[in-house]
């Protein structure tokens, strides 16, 4: 899987995944925000970390850092799936 692909399936992951019910199009932004994280991170409670800062800025609510885990680790099993990790 090439790194486009694997940014496709995270942005989908991403889209469906709505952690203050504002709507699957109301996050692009923290999306694209997200996936370069997901470039920089491999261990999933640093990516957690980064996810609940770049939702938190924008809108200034706090996310419990377990539901950022638990979309991590979904982002990073397609991130080793790309790299041929697993």
């Amino acid at each position: 899987m090439e790194i486009i692909e694997m940014n496709k399936k995270a942005i989908t992951v991403l889209k469906q995944w709505d952690p203050f019910q504002a709507g699957k199009d109301a996050y692009e932004h923290e999306i694209i925000d997200v996936v370069a994280a997901l470039q920089r991170f491999d261990h999933p409670v640093d990516l957690a970390k980064s996810i609940r800062e770049i939702y938190e800025h924008s809108f200034k609510i706090w996310i419990p850092i377990e539901k950022c885990v638990q979309i991590s680790y979904q982002l990073l099993a397609i991130k080793f799936k790309a790299k041929s990790i697993v």
